[in-house]
């Protein structure tokens, strides 16, 4: 084999990994316990190949909340370049983090075990280094009084995971979310 042979191979399946970790995302979203012949199919690849890169669905689905989750701390000042005002960008931000914990909680024991554990407790730190680019722009822009611990946010806006994944949910999540920011305009209080 050549070296631009091997190259071109390894590219491939590169793009192949991507592939079936996106159809796993969006199908996952619409229906956890999809089949993963269907992932496959979605991603234009072989169930040989999903395996090779995927051995079993609980790979599979580390392998795509991992994805979605670097995905989105990369993404903080993409979103803040996108909005006119910080606190919109913060919201959607947020609103992009709940949907992919409200798909991680449809995934059940797959994000249980030891290895979930590690990826979740691994992605800790870029979630809230990515939070505090977020919440630095919003005290810049006065929406957000300064001193507010990005964690402390992190768990306070959790409540957007728990709402009706609905209409009703979404309104609820506004109302809660108005709720925040006007907490977060006093400082913090000390312990």
């Amino acid at each position: 084999m050549t070296e631009g042979t091997y190259g071109t191979q390894r590219k491939a399946a590169a793009r192949n990994r991507v592939a079936i970790i996106e159809a796993a995302h969006e199908l996952f979203a619409q229906n956890p316990q999809v089949p993963l012949s269907e992932v496959a199919k979605r991603a234009g690849v072989g169930a040989g190949t999903l395996y090779r890169h995927f051995p079993t669905r609980e790979d599979l689905i580390l392998g795509a909340y991992q994805h979605d989750i670097e995905r989105l701390t990369t993404t903080a000042d993409e979103v803040l370049a996108r909005h006119s005002s910080a606190k919109a960008a913060f919201i959607e931000w947020f609103e992009t983090l709940s949907a992919y914990i409200r798909i991680k909680h449809g995934l059940g024991d797959a994000l249980h075990g030891a290895a979930a554990q590690e990826l979740i407790s691994a992605s800790w730190a870029p979630t809230t280094a990515a939070v505090k680019k977020l919440v630095d722009a919003c005290v810049a822009e006065g929406t957000i009084a300064p001193g507010h611990d990005p964690a402390d946010i992190i768990m306070l806006m959790s409540f957007l995971w728990r709402v009706a994944n609905n209409e009703d949910g979404a309104a609820q999540g506004r109302r809660l979310i108005a709720a925040v920011f006007e907490g977060l305009q006093s400082p913090p209080r000390s312990s």
